[in-house]
């Protein structure tokens, strides 16, 4: 796939994965719709993009609703959307027995339901065009658990399974469906981790410090895009052979999980 003159509409734009593949993808040659909720930050970053074109849609993934309702009524105004990144995500760094119930509502409503929402909005059009391509970014814990996650890996194991039965529901009509799962990715995803009561933590995490640099991994998201894959691991060490690791070996995955003592 060759990204010039393509729209891609990238969530989570704001910093990390999503304002290092918009980053990317307008040196390609691509035209960058950026939603988050900082608008300020959105129209800073949009000014130093390669090319012009570019614009920012704000969104709170939050509010699902909205989000559907916002986005359905401005399609002919937004015009054609070739790519469409759900990106925009929060995690959680708390136990079970010590979490608020309602920073579980609060995880499946940004991670699961605002993508949902989005990809609701902006597919009819894909599929009325004869084409396009939905990316979601979910999770390596979208593919195995560990402690301190039930909430993140819960909403990302969610990710997995909605994006597989899109695949197959739009493989007749031209849709190309990709699922990431990131490891360990140096951002600041550890920062904005919720705590126990749907706060964000606010202090680093070892394993994204120590991850894989974040324009190193856009890159490889990028070329699984431009290759049409249907899902892809992207990291390094322990976070990439995770799912591997599982898969072949799940008891002592599970041994070795329930020793991790670490947030």
């Amino acid at each position: 796939m060759n990204f010039k003159n393509k729209t891609v509409w990238i969530t989570g734009a704001s910093s990390g994965i999503g304002q290092e593949l918009a980053v990317q993808l307008a040196h390609l040659g691509a035209t960058i719709i950026l939603s988050a909720r900082n608008t300020d930050k959105l129209e800073q970053i949009k000014a130093t993009l390669d090319g012009d074109n570019h614009s920012v849609i704000p969104l709170d993934l939050a509010k699902p609703e909205h989000v559907f309702d916002h986005v359905k009524s401005r399609m002919d105004e937004i015009g054609r959307v070739d790519i469409l990144i759900n990106n925009g995500g929060v995690s959680q760094r708390s136990l079970f027995l010590e979490n608020d119930f309602s920073v579980y509502r609060q995880l499946m409503e940004v991670n699961y339901f605002g993508l949902i929402a989005l990809t609701k909005a902006v597919l009819p059009s894909m599929v009325e065009r004869g084409g396009g391509s939905i990316v979601s970014i979910s999770s390596v814990a979208g593919k195995v658990g560990s402690k301190f996650r039930t909430g993140y890996s819960g909403s990302k194991y969610a990710v997995v399974g909605f994006m597989d039965c899109l695949r197959a529901e739009v493989a007749d009509k031209n849709i190309h469906c990709l699922t990431i799962c990131p490891g360990s990715i140096k951002t600041a995803i550890a920062h904005n981790s919720l705590d126990e009561h749907g706060v964000a933590q606010n202090k680093p995490e070892h394993s994204i410090e120590n991850g894989m640099d974040v324009s190193v991994a856009v890159k490889k998201m990028i070329n699984a895009i431009a290759k049409q894959k249907d899902e892809v691991v992207v990291g390094q060490g322990l976070s990439g052979l995770a799912p591997t690791i599982k898969r072949f070996f799940p008891g002592l995955f599970n041994r070795l999980t329930a020793k991790t003592n670490y947030r």
